[in-house]
């Protein structure tokens, strides 16, 4: 299992065209992916799910707790990690 904690700096948080993004890129690897939001109480949710990464709530300067474990565990959270540190492709 690998793990990150890693912080959302776009203006708008994980919603609309960020969390496709960011489930597209789950959905490319095999391994089970989890992410909570760290700021707000709750819990894991799948990172393969648009509904559930929405249920989330998070928003800009939130942090989130993404859980890769399986076969490409560390490619999957590397991919991820980099969206979320490169703002979703966005300036």
């Amino acid at each position: 299992m690998a793990e990150a904690t890693i912080q959302v700096k776009h203006k708008i948080g994980l919603h609309a065209r960020p969390a496709a993004l960011f489930v597209q890129t789950a959905n490319k690897f095999k391994s089970k992916i989890k992410v909570k939001n760290l700021t707000a109480t709750g819990d894991f949710v799948d990172a393969k799910s648009i509904i559930m990464v929405l249920t989330l709530g998070v928003m800009k300067d939130h942090k989130v707790l993404i859980q890769t474990d399986g076969i490409d565990a560390d490619l999957a959270l590397d991919a991820l990690k980099s969206l979320i540190e490169n703002n979703f492709g966005e300036a």
